[in-house]
Order: C-alpha cells, then structure tokens, then sequence
C-alpha cells in the first residue's frame, strides 16, 4: 500500500516470512502493546523528570540551572550509544526478557537518583536511566507488527508512542507535584516504583520475542545509503536539538518571561502533555497515509509556538503562555510517531536496525538540545533559549520540504 505522496505505508510491509495476520495470532495483541506503551511512558519520564525539578535539584545540590540540566544531556548521550550497541550485542536474544531487565535497571537507576549525595552521583544514576532507555526504546519501537495484524500496525505503533506523550500528561507534571509536595527525591523514589511494576506487566503480557536474525553493524549502516532514511534522521536531529533546547528549560522560561509562579509550573506542563497526547493519534493517522504532509505541519506549528513565547509571555503573562504550551504539546506530540513512521516506510524490512538509528540520532538530539539550551540559558538568558529553539525548528520545517521522503 503506498501512502498519499508515493512512499511506502508502514502497514502491511513485514520482513520477509513473517505475516501480518499470523504476528497477531502469534503475538500477545494489545494487551502487549499496552505494556510497551507502559514501557515508553516510563522511560520517557525517567529521563525527562529533571524538567519538572530543575530549580530545586540545583537549589539543593548547589549547581546553576544549566549545569543541572546535565541530568538530561548525560542521558541523552548514554542512551543515543546504547541504542545501537545494544541492538547490535543482543543478537538473537529474546526480547521479552531484555526489555524486563532493562526496565529493572531503570528502577535501580531512579533509586540511586533519590539519594544521591551529590551533582556526581546523581550524574551517575542518569548514566544507568541513558542505558536502560536506550535499549527499551529501541526495541519497543518496531514491535507492533509482531504483535497485531498488519492492517492494526499503525494504530498499535501509535498506542505504542503514546506512552512518549503520556509521559509528559502524566509523569513529568507528576513528578513536578511530588516534588513540590515531598521533595524533588520523593519523585524519584516513585518513578522507581513505576518502573518495578512495568518490567513485571512486560515478564507477563509480552510472548516470547526471539529475533529471526541478528541485527550486523554492515545492515545498521547500509540504511544510511538511502537518502529517505538520512533526511529522516537529519530532521529528527534539527526538530528533537530544537525542542530540548527549549524545553530542558521552560521552568525557568514560564518564571522569568511570562511570571508564572511555582505552583502554576505543574499545570502549565499537564497542559502540554495533554496537548501532546491528543497530537500524538491525530500524527499517527495522518503520518501513515503521508508523512511529508504530516511533519510540515508539525514543524511549522512548534517552530512559530517556541518564537512567539517570550513576546506572548510577555505581553499576555500566564495566560498567553499557557496558550502557547498546549500548542507547542499539540505539534510536539506528533513528532515521535511521525518521524518513526518515516523511517520505518524508508526502511520496511529492517525495522529494528531503523529503530536503533532512530533511537540513537533521537536521544543524542535530546542530549545535544540540552546542551545547547544549558549555554544558552546561562550565556543569553530564557529569551535566548526560546530564540535557539525555534530556529532549529525552522531548519526542520526547511528539511521536511526539500528532502527526500519515502518511496520518492
């Protein structure tokens, strides 16, 4: 089936031998495909909690917001490494089993993070939250065709990445309560708690997983030959850079720029995440039938909401950014199923070395973004890392429009 601008859909395209229909039968159907959902939403707000908590952790520990905001760019760049790596050492390995034990590192990783002593060892902790992402990512990511029928493929992957956006609706604002309620530790101590319970729903509702063949390091980059799979990645890497740089550090936007106080900084993110939940299905339908279409509009919507928050900030304080948040969820919420679809129709029988690309350039993205919004921050101030965002976001928009889309 091909999709509205001559690409290859991703339903219905499975590696050679396994069909569409037999993957349900065999598959655990959508109760596996809840707990993956369960599993992104997880690792997603283990390594975003630091959003929320930004300005205590650094209260605390004693460190500037941007040197706080490391949490995230440690994370990113263990996480952008081990995708790949992971894949690549996995081989055949049942995958039901490694996405459990890398949950259980997630929930090990989290407790180190509650007591940490230190900026050190909380560093530390988010090297093992990088690891574990990281890998459950990547092999969460390419799973929904094993486990529906082929013509559910699109609604299961979106189920699947709705974890992404539930993790901003839910954990983040949640852990941002928490901390306000009981210490920015507490949150970690919960998310700990969380990741427990996933790794147990993934042991039980997910059927064994075995690969059919390894993926080699030759397969991984003979995907980086085709030219729909390097503009994917590349705009993966300008939109994902764009949006942390800003959003690693909206906290201190929301206070500075539009006076939003701290108790208002947990509704102001749940309205991005619901924003962003709703952005994440209504992408999903549209990124199947055409992606090219689907990721303008994503890209233009996020780039004009991040520019336009410190004048609307400004100009209309809490309100006029509220505003702006819930559209910048809306766009953002789109972003890693359509992107993901991209790729998977670039690369149809090669869905799990596609995802470890995604995964990788996705995360090394998050890391970068972080990185570059810390500077910003402590060099130009909150206005500048709105100023550094939206022009990543543009070159996003401008990638989308001039490169190569799948099946062209």
């Amino acid at each position: 089936m091909t999709n509205g601008e001559g690409g290859t859909a991703v339903r219905g395209r499975e590696p050679a031998g396994r069909s569409s229909e037999l993957a349900g039968v065999r598959g655990g159907g959508w109760p596996a495909v809840g707990a993956l959902a369960a599993a992104t939403f997880t690792v997603v707000t283990s390594e975003m909690l630091p959003v929320g908590l930004l300005t205590p952790i650094g209260r605390e520990l004693r460190v500037s917001d941007g040197t706080a905001g490391l949490t995230l760019t440690v994370t990113g760049l263990v996480a952008a490494v081990a995708a790949p790596v992971l894949t690549l050492l996995l081989g055949r390995r049942d995958r039901r089993v490694v996405l459990a034990a890398l949950m259980g590192t997630l929930a090990a990783a989290n407790l180190v993070a509650a007591y940490a002593p230190n900026a050190v060892v909380l560093l530390g902790a988010r090297v093992l939250v990088g690891l574990g992402m990281g890998g459950v990512w990547a092999i969460a990511a390419g799973l929904a065709v094993r486990l529906v029928p082929g013509r559910r493929v699109p609604a299961a992957t979106s189920l699947i990445f709705s974890g992404v956006a539930a993790a901003s609706v839910l954990g983040v604002p949640a852990g941002t309560f928490l901390g306000e309620l009981g210490g920015w530790r507490s949150a970690f101590v919960a998310m700990a708690v969380v990741c427990g319970a996933v790794a147990a729903a993934l042991a039980v509702l997910l059927p064994p997983l075995p690969e059919d063949r390894a993926v080699r390091l030759n397969g991984v980059l003979r995907l980086l030959r085709g030219a729909p799979v390097r503009t994917g990645l590349l705009l993966v890497a300008l939109l994902v850079t764009g949006h942390f740089a800003a959003y690693t550090y909206v906290r201190p936007v929301l206070e500075q720029v539009a006076g939003a106080r701290a108790d208002q900084i947990g509704t102001l993110l749940l309205a991005f995440g619901l924003a962003g939940l709703a952005g994440n299905f209504a992408a999903g339908a549209g990124a199947a039938r055409a992606p090219r279409s689907a990721l303008l509009v994503i890209c233009g919507v996020l780039a004009g909401a991040v520019l336009l928050v410190p004048l609307l900030g400004r100009a209309a304080g809490v309100p006029g950014a509220a505003a702006l948040v819930a559209v910048w969820g809306l766009a953002y919420g789109g972003v890693s199923v359509s992107t993901q679809t991209w790729l998977m129709a670039a690369a149809p029988g090669a869905r799990e070395a596609a995802s470890a690309l995604f995964v990788a350039v996705f995360n090394g993205a998050i890391a970068l973004g972080a990185l570059l919004g810390g500077r910003a921050a402590d060099g130009w101030g909150a206005v500048g890392v709105m100023w550094l965002g939206g022009a990543l976001a543009v070159g996003a928009l401008v990638t989308v429009g001039v490169g190569r889309a799948p099946g062209t």
